[in-house]
């Protein structure tokens, strides 16, 4: 039962990011700055489905630092937020210093107004 749950894990684990890097392709080719790789390779334990939000590393904050965040937002593929929570993408963006505004559409998710 182990080598199930590791199995799939694994497996889980290679198509979140096969969606992942589909999606840098379609932003990178849009011509948004950013080291999208780079991104996800750092910050994906904070954005994946499902789980709690939970406070970036410095490495996922020094990766959102070099991105083009908007122009990315806009050209996110649909498949993105099957496997991303955006609005863990928000709370990870918020807590590196680059927060979205609220309003901003970023793939299928709005940014609400501030409380």
């Amino acid at each position: 039962m182990a080598v199930f749950k590791v199995s799939f894990m694994t497996l889980a684990l290679f198509i979140v990011a096969g969606i992942l890097f589909s999606g840098i392709n379609v932003v990178s080719g849009q011509g948004c700055r950013g080291d999208f790789r780079n991104l996800a390779a750092q910050c994906m334990p904070y954005v994946q489905k499902p789980g709690p939000k939970t406070p970036p590393s410095k490495g996922c904050c020094n990766a959102v630092r070099t991105v083009d965040v908007p122009c990315a937002c806009q050209h996110l593929p649909p498949g993105v937020g099957g496997t991303v929570s955006l609005e863990k993408v928000a709370f990870v963006l918020r807590v590196c210093g680059k927060p979205l505004k609220p309003g901003t559409k970023c793939g299928s998710y709005t940014v609400p107004p501030a409380v």
